[in-house]
């Protein structure tokens, strides 16, 4: 390891935000996914959730896999203006923005993919425009689901309802299993770090390891 690799300070996730939006028309909606991937991670740390109106989203605290403090967020504001709810978090318990994990879809990558990174551009998605915003920064994590894209040649509104339609039945399997991944690419992040776990879980996929 050289020196300037010890000085960099290691990046470990404190608030980990799902993006969707509410209401029940919504549920298991490729765009709420960062949704599905908060509720996983709550069932498997044990952690409850419920209605937090001064943060604007159904939220919960407890322990990580490490034992270190951690903070779920699913902002109840609408996609949009996701930002508002994770700064009311953040400037609540004096979080800095390079703490805060956002989960989200992304049309980029396919159904069984995942990638994380430590910061960039909102890339055209109106959570993370929103998020940007508000935090005044680019420089926080983020690790993006694959939803994949909808067929080539498609309308814009084609777009707008594939993103907001749900997986097909030989999907539902695979984002099934990548909520494993994330899990455990969050996991690794909580302990090692997030750049440990970009480099072990962003080029896997759940499609190419099945048999």
């Amino acid at each position: 390891m050289t020196a300037s690799e010890t000085s960099v300070p290691l990046v470990i996730p404190q608030l980990i935000v799902g993006l969707g939006n509410p209401e029940a028309k919504y549920h298991e909606t490729r765009h709420n996914i960062g949704f599905a991937a908060v509720d996983m991670l709550a069932r498997s740390w044990q952690i409850s959730l419920s209605e937090n109106r001064r943060f604007q989203g159904l939220f919960g605290e407890g322990r990580g896999p490490k034992g270190n403090k951690i903070y779920l967020l699913k902002p109840l504001t609408y996609m949009n203006r996701s930002g508002q709810a994770i700064r009311a978090v953040t400037d609540w318990y004096k979080l800095p923005p390079q703490s805060v994990l956002t989960i989200y879809d992304d049309m980029d990558l396919p159904v069984g993919r995942l990638r994380m990174r430590l910061s960039g551009s909102a890339g055209g998605h109106n959570g993370i425009k929103s998020t940007i915003a508000h935090l005044s920064t680019q420089d926080f994590p983020r690790l993006r689901v694959g939803i994949g894209k909808p067929g080539d040649g498609k309308a814009e509104t084609d777009t707008i309802s594939h993103v907001l339609g749900k997986f097909t039945p030989d999907e539902k399997p695979v984002v099934s299993e990548v909520m494993y991944l994330v899990r455990d690419a969050i996991e690794l992040s909580l302990k090692e770090g997030c750049e440990k776990a970009m480099s072990l879980y962003n080029s896997r996929s759940v499609v190419e390891t099945k048999p």
